[in-house]
């Protein structure tokens, strides 16, 4: 039996280990917090993500190794990578968590992305705002998740408080961008060289965090376009696993906003809405196992469960909705479960979509 280490175990955690199990491999966890997530799906070892012995002690157990967020130390991980296979490889996560260098990993890539600056210093802002123009929107290089560690900056009577808010944190100024929608394209590389990538997801945030996505979404066109700066990503980056990049559609273009270097909430359709979901070929990608097919079994919807759970999730499974939850404590913002359902067309899916609304306002 493959035995596979992550480090995290939240949801996404949980969710490898559920697609663990169907694929007889077993899976072990590091992570600090009291009864995590994925404590259902295989053993945890108790310990910070970055204690290098229990980091030591989990790569002892496996043979592979990955994680389920961007933002483990790499030092952490460096020190036990030449004891086994780590995917993502480290190399990835340092792009991915600072935004300066991730901006100009695209670049180099020709992936076009928003207008930008490094932001220092309060007149380095002021000088973003002149050669950027406004709005803008200020965020920390690190550290920032959905919606946290950003400003939107309309005018320059913002900018001083701004700074004082932010300031203490290297910062990168970006143009604000005026989109149409909001996607992602999630793809997955295996040791071996091959990828395969899922629909474009289109999706719609609120507070800054994902609420509803929808797929498949977008023309051929902007699919096709989406998976070639995916290609460009990981053929770069030397990547195993799933990786996701999150994009801006302006009309018939894409402007790159970021990447994510492991399974994503905007792919969560694809384990009812996928004929091989994003969390089975991630374990198959750094398993060197064949990947699974990526292709949408009909229309899919994916609505998160942010903050509390709705009365009665027994009468949503009875109307035909797949529910899904992590087994975490409520409080404002936090992710505590979500919702997929699949239709046959994409009218089918809006009315199913609305109908869900319906019975979670109730």
């Amino acid at each position: 039996m493959i035995k596979i280490g992550i480090i995290g175990a939240g949801q996404l955690g949980q969710m490898l280990g559920h697609a663990g199990r169907a694929l007889g491999i077993e899976c072990f966890f590091l992570d600090p917090t009291e009864n995590p997530p994925a404590q259902d799906a295989g053993t945890v070892i108790r310990c910070a993500f970055d204690d290098i012995d229990g980091l030591r002690e989990l790569a002892s157990r496996v043979d592979v190794l990955t994680y389920e967020f961007e933002n483990v130390p790499v030092s952490a991980v460096e020190a036990v990578v030449d004891a086994l296979d780590v995917y993502p490889p480290p190399a990835a996560l340092r792009f991915a968590q600072d935004r300066l260098v991730e901006k100009q990993l695209f670049q180099s890539l020709g992936i076009p992305v928003a207008a930008f600056r490094t932001v220092d210093s309060e007149i380095d802002l002021k000088n973003a705002a002149n050669e950027i123009g406004l709005p803008l929107v200020l965020k920390t290089r690190r550290f920032g998740y959905d919606g946290k560690g950003q400003i939107v900056v309309r005018d320059d009577s913002a900018l001083a408080d701004a700074w004082r808010e932010l300031g203490a944190a290297p910062l990168i100024a970006e143009q604000l961008i005026e989109f149409d929608a909001e996607v992602s394209m999630i793809g997955v590389r295996n040791v071996a060289g091959d990828i395969v990538t899922y629909p474009l997801t289109e999706n719609v945030h609120k507070n800054g965090i994902l609420q509803t996505s929808r797929a498949p979404a977008g023309s051929t066109e902007l699919t096709e376009l989406a998976q070639s700066y995916h290609a460009k990503l990981v053929t770069e980056l030397a990547y195993v696993g799933v990786l996701a990049l999150e994009l801006f559609v302006v009309g018939d273009h894409l402007v790159a906003n970021e990447f994510a270097p492991r399974v994503h909430n905007s792919g969560h359709w694809t384990i009812e809405g996928a004929v091989t979901s994003q969390f089975e070929n991630h374990l198959r990608a750094i398993a060197n196992m064949p990947l699974g097919d990526p292709s949408a079994i009909g229309y899919v919807a994916m609505e998160n469960l942010i903050g509390s759970l709705p009365a009665d999730l027994q009468l949503l499974q009875e109307a035909g909705y797949f529910v899904h939850e992590y087994g975490k404590t409520a409080r404002p913002g936090r992710k505590l479960g979500h919702i997929t359902l699949i239709a046959g067309d994409a009218d089918s899916c809006e009315r199913k979509l609305q109908a869900l609304h319906e019975i979670m306002s109730t």
